[in-house]
C-alpha cells in the first residue's frame, strides 16, 4: 500500500490525517476542531463515519443511531456479524453496549481496517474480531450463526451489486439464528434508482421486513427478519426509544413502519443472472 500522500494540508477546514491510496479507494480522513475524525473513499465522497476516538459509544451519522436501535425487534444478541468497517464505529458500540456479546467485523479493503486500527480507535480482543475479505465470499465459506448482521457495505456510494440479489440474502438468512435479523443501511428512492427492486428482493429473502426512515438524509434502513414479529406496536416502541437512549445522545424522531405499507409502482427481484 502507498504510504500517505500529504498533498494537503486541510480539506474543508479540517485537518488531514491521512491520505493515501488502497487497492480500492482513496482514503482520506479529517480530524475538525471538535475532535470528530471523518472517513471518506474519495475526495469528493460522501461520510462513510464519523468517529470520536475516545469514545466508542459516539454515534454521529443518524443512520447509525437509528440503525441500532433496530435492537428493538428481537432479544439481545450475543453474536453479531458488521459487513463493512468504515471508521469502525458501528462495531465498536455493539462491543461496548453488548458487553456479553461477540461482534465480528468483515471489510473488503485492508486499508480501510489499517486506518481504522491506527487512528479509529479499532482495538480487537476476544470478543471483536475483524477479517479481511469481500462479505459474500465469507458469509458463503462460514457456517456460524449470528443473532444479527449488518449489511452496510459501500464502494464509494453504492453498495456493490453482487451484495443487493436474492441468492445473497438467502445466503445471509441462512447465516442468520433462529429469530435472528438482518439490518441494511439503504439509499431511499430519490437518490437509488434501485430502491423499489431493493425491497421486493428482501421482502422475498425474509419473513417480515420493516422500514425505518432517517431523517434529513434521504437514506432508509431495512429490518428483516427470520420469523414473524410476535412484538405488538406498543411494545416495538418501547424498544425503539430504550435502544434511542442507549448511549447516542439525544434521540432522533423516527418513522417506521411495515414493508407492506410501502408504496411500490413497479420492480422486480434482483437476481445473479
Amino acid at each position: 500500500m502507498a504510504t500517505d500522500s500529504r498533498l494537503l494540508k486541510t480539506y474543508k477546514g479540517e485537518i488531514i490525517l491521512v491520505c493515501r491510496h488502497s487497492p480500492f479507494n482513496l482514503l482520506l480522513l479529517t480530524e475538525g476542531k471538535d475532535g470528530l475524525r471523518t472517513l471518506r473513499f474519495s475526495e469528493e465522497g460522501l461520510r462513510q463515519s464519523i468517529v470520536k476516538k475516545d469514545d466508542a459509544e459516539f454515534l454521529a451519522l443518524p443512520y447509525a443511531k437509528i440503525l441500532v436501535q433496530s435492537l428493538a425487534f428481537i432479544t439481545p444478541p450475543e453474536r453479531l456479524l458488521v459487513m463493512g468497517l468504515g471508521g469502525g464505529t458501528l462495531p465498536r458500540f455493539f462491543h461496548q453496549t453488548l458487553p456479553k456479546a461477540l461482534v465480528e467485523v468483515v471489510e473488503i479493503d485492508p486499508g480501510v481496517l489499517e486506518v481504522a486500527r491506527e487512528f479509529c480507535g479499532f482495538i480487537e480482543d476476544d470478543r471483536l474480531r475483524a477479517h479481511i475479505e469481500d462479505g459474500r465470499d465469507f458469509i458463503e465459506r462460514h457456517d456460524a450463526s449470528y443473532d444479527v448482521i449488518v449489511l452496510d457495505c459501500f464502494s464509494q456510494e453504492a453498495i456493490p451489486e453482487h451484495l443487493l440479489t436474492l441468492e445473497f440474502l438467502l445466503e445471509v438468512r441462512k447465516s442468520l439464528s433462529l429469530g435472528g435479523m438482518a439490518v441494511a443501511n439503504i439509499w431511499g428512492r430519490t437518490d437509488n434508482r434501485l430502491y423499489e427492486h431493493m425491497l421486493l428482493t428482501y421482502r422475498a429473502a425474509f419473513e417480515e421486513v420493516y422500514v425505518l426512515d432517517v431523517p434529513d438524509s434521504g437514506t432508509k434502513v431495512f429490518v428483516a427478519l427470520t420469523q414473524p414479529n410476535l412484538k405488538s406496536r406498543e411494545e416495538i416502541v418501547a424498544g425503539l426509544q430504550r435502544e434511542a437512549s442507549r448511549g447516542v445522545g439525544p434521540p432522533i424522531p423516527l418513522r417506521w413502519r411495515h414493508s407492506d405499507l410501502e408504496s411500490l409502482l413497479n420492480g422486480k427481484v434482483l437476481r445473479d443472472c
